[in-house]
């Protein structure tokens, strides 16, 4: 998606129709950088964008449902309509696009405003427009899924809301789409509804046994489903309490009784968090333990027989040897003892050498035996070192559960004093704590139950599958219908395994991409981390144990940022090598608010470096300070339009404002002529 033009007609603070504001997208320029004061319409235009696209708002867009300029209403007649749209242009897998939306404000004694209406064009190779077969929505959709908006539509001071977002699993399968994945799991569920179908048909042509089995087994999947459902509630529900608990607790630190104490919890829970942690590692540990090195424990009765035979052989001197088969014959063949004497047939002499025939033939049991000892002696190593690792990881494991059990101990001294403070507000805040906690622990067994009955729902289905697959059918149309679900069934398996290496594969070198971003930004030595849901977090590994730490907000802006990168670096990688199930989707726009403006010098000045390398397509609305300095010089070579967004003030005393650019001034803030307040956009001239 390559954004073209914009253009608006009384949205907001921009009076009147705007010219066709050019963005530019060239290799050698592909940045468009909008100059304003606040309140001069950047954020507005921001809106802009996903306005038409999407029909949505970013938090900080004041009043969102009054959009039509205020002069234009008050210029109007009684009961006139006013008009107020804005368009969008872009070029998408060879095709160009162009969608407009529009509203209409109604003058009365109150403003009327009417629904927005989408429209749409759509422009081959022959450059004429037409009417698309498709909703509007649902092309947008599949270019940019309007759950990924705000990955390249943002506010740069609230970037961080990326990581901190309560529909992460919207994100999640956002991500998949934009990946292709989502095509797996919808062929996956269409083939799943094709196998109920036939299913049904079975049922009803099949014999009483075969109805039978496929009515208890759609009850089990009906079960099964209800549980996955209820899972995907338990997740959202835990998601909620644990959002509630933590604004209580920053409520509690806001408390100066309890700040001390909640700062000692936090603490707490973060090293019980950690504890936990590396309690499920030691575990999984020793189960791979187990699992690998167990079989040479059980070996020690066998490998002391072994050892008892060779020993036996040795005291009958049949080991070792000494001596080789071949070189017997030889002196048999040659009639020629290695004394030297003649060996003639049927003498003594002969037949003392031939005998050694039989005993040469057991050479080979005696290299077997030379060999099979080295394995064994590995074998009993092996056995100690199992032994000494299983010590060692359940020593471990003791260790921690001791340091988890003092944790919980203090906890609960921490929260009985909370409990029993002289501040009734303090223990309000305690015990909704504590009923949050009891929910959450609710929550979490009732999960862990249902993924139990999950598992044994899935293998009673699978049983009953077998049975019916089994089972004699008695006419052509049976065996048609069962060979078809068998079919179906087994295109479901190969589709979704497909789906979880392509999930694991795409994920992470995601994670790896994004991790190569944010240390090339942040000067911290954390390390950020994509879990199975695409959730970030970061890490540090100082002390030897991954540890997961609290990220500031300019870390978290650092964070969204590299993510956002990560994405569309690697989706442009993948379509490349044509590794993805979707049309071409490796060209991305990154429109953004003040992405500068909380950060400090040395940040400021490694995201104006990167940000255009992220991007194919980078449009930035800046202030007057956040462009000065380090990120006016980091990316002045890659700007390939520029405008200033114009203020024209109602109020009497402005104080007016300016920017110099290129050697030339373009005011900011001027004296509005009359007593309303609204924006012109100046586009920058300068030699390219």
């Amino acid at each position: 998606m390559k954004l073209t033009s914009i253009k608006l007609c009384n949205f907001r603070q921009f009076y009147g129709k705007t010219p066709e504001i050019l963005l530019a997208a060239g290799e050698s320029g592909n940045t468009t950088v909008f100059h304003g004061n606040n309140g001069a319409g950047k954020t507005g235009l921001l809106n802009a964008f996903t306005w038409v696209l999407y029909e949505k708002f970013s938090a900080a867009f004041a009043q969102s449902e009054q959009l039509v300029n205020k002069r234009a209403i008050a210029e109007a007649l009684p009961g006139m309509a006013v008009e107020c749209w804005v368009e969008v242009t872009w070029e998408h897998d060879c095709k160009s696009y162009r969608a407009k939306r529009e509203c209409r404000a109604y003058k009365g004694e109150t403003i009327e405003s009417g629904e927005s209406r989408l429209y749409m064009q759509i422009a081959g190779d022959d450059g004429r427009w037409a009417l698309p077969r498709e909703q509007p929505e649902d092309i947008i959709g599949r270019i940019l899924p309007e759950s990924l908006h705000q990955y390249f539509f943002f506010d740069g001071e609230r970037i961080e809301q990326i990581v901190r977002s309560d529909k992460k699993a919207e994100i999640a399968e956002a991500t998949k789409k934009l990946l292709g994945v989502e095509i797996l799991s919808r062929a996956i569920r269409h083939l799943g509804e094709v196998k109920k179908t036939l299913e049904k048909e079975l049922e009803a042509i099949g014999d009483i046994q075969t109805k039978k089995l496929l009515t208890k087994k759609e009850a089990v999947e009906q079960e099964t489903e209800r549980l996955f459902q209820r899972q995907a509630e338990i997740a959202q529900e835990l998601s909620h309490q644990q959002t509630l608990k933590k604004d209580i607790s920053n409520r509690l630190s806001e408390l100066s009784r309890a700040k001390e104490l909640e700062e000692r919890r936090q603490q707490l829970e973060a090293q019980q968090a950690s504890n936990r942690e590396a309690l499920k590692k030691s575990k999984v540990t020793l189960k791979r333990a187990i699992a690998t090195q167990a079989y040479t424990v059980l070996l020690c009765e066998a490998t002391t027989q072994f050892r008892g035979i060779v020993d036996d052989l040795r005291q009958k001197g049949e080991l070792p040897i000494g001596i080789e088969r071949q070189f017997v014959n030889d002196l048999l063949t040659q009639h020629r003892c290695i004394c030297g004497g003649e060996l003639i047939e049927d003498t003594p002499a002969y037949d003392n050498v031939s005998s050694w025939l039989d005993k040469a033939g057991i050479a080979v049991v005696e290299e077997t035996a030379i060999r099979m000892s080295a394995q064994v002696d590995e074998i009993n190593k092996q056995a100690e070192a199992f032994w000494g690792e299983i010590d060692t990881e359940q020593v471990n494991i003791n260790q921690v559960r001791q340091v988890i059990s003092q944790i919980e101990t203090q906890l609960d001294n921490i929260r009985e004093q909370l409990r029993r403070d002289p501040s009734e507000e303090i223990r309000n805040l305690q015990k909704r704590l504590d009923e949050i906690e009891a929910k959450i622990r609710e929550l979490t067994l009732e999960e862990g139950e249902n993924q139990q009955k999950i598992a044994d729902s899935k293998t009673e289905a699978e049983n009953l599958g077998k049975q019916i697959a089994k089972h004699e059918m008695n006419e052509a149309r049976q065996v048609l219908a069962q060979r078809r679900i068998a079919t179906a069934q087994d295109a479901v398996e190969r589709l979704t395994e497909v789906r979880s290496r392509m999930d694991k594969q795409f994920r992470l070198q995601l994670e790896k991409r994004v991790q190569e971003i944010f240390s090339e930004i942040s000067f911290t030595p954390y390390i950020p981390k994509l879990t199975e849901k695409y959730e970030l977090t970061l890490e540090e590994n100082t002390a030897g144990q991954p540890t997961q730490v609290p990220a500031s907000t300019g870390e978290n802006q650092i964070l969204s940022l590299s993510f956002i990168g990560g994405i569309i670096d690697r989706v442009r990688e993948w379509s490349a090598k044509e590794m993805l199930m979707v049309p071409d989707t490796s060209t991305f726009p990154l429109v953004m608010d003040s992405p500068f403006g909380s950060l400090d010098e040395i940040y400021r000045r490694q995201i104006a470096k990167i940000l255009p390398r992220l991007a194919n397509q980078l449009i930035i609305l800046v202030t007057k300070t956040q462009w000065r300095g380090e990120v006016a010089t980091e990316m002045e070579n890659h700007i390939g339009r520029e405008y200033v967004l114009t203020y024209y003030s109602s109020k009497l005393d402005c104080e007016q404002d300016a920017i110099e650019l290129s050697g030339i001034r373009y005011p900011l803030v001027k004296q509005s002529p009359n007593e309303f307040e609204y924006t012109e956009i100046l586009e920058v001239n300068y030699d390219f």
